[in-house]
């Protein structure tokens, strides 16, 4: 009969490892937990606490491309509600050329302002 010396591995004890990033623990109040919990449910996929707080977290870091994907594309901005409301209030007995130079000047803002503008890029 042939001598048999096989190694059997021992066991590992608990529970098998499920991911390899560090766990990091996190006390929230109620309330902000209600509010990370209303931000899941109004995403399209739905996440779970963990997922929408990593994703939160993101956001607010600034580096999260998540965020950029899932901006709504169809809500106006503020240069287009300003529009409408010009729009609204413009003097109807006024020539339709006056009405244009009138808005564009108003969108555009006092030249002192515009000077003062970050998210412009600056003319050379």
């Amino acid at each position: 009969m042939a001598n048999s010396n096989k190694v059997i591995p021992k066991k590992k004890r608990g529970r098998p490892a499920t991911g390899k990033d560090p766990i990091t623990a996190l006390r929230l109040p109620p309330t902000l937990l209600a509010a990370v919990e209303a931000w899941a449910k109004k995403q399209v996929d739905d996440p779970n606490r963990s997922e929408a707080i990593r994703r939160l977290v993101e956001i607010g870091l600034g580096s999260a491309k998540i965020a950029r994907s899932q901006k709504r594309s169809d809500s106006p901005t503020a240069r287009d509600l300003a529009a409408a409301q010009i729009d609204r209030l413009t003097d109807p007995a006024a020539p339709a050329d006056e009405q244009a130079h009138r808005k564009r000047r108003l969108l555009k803002g006092p030249e002192e302002f515009r000077e003062v503008r970050v998210d412009r890029t600056k003319k050379k």
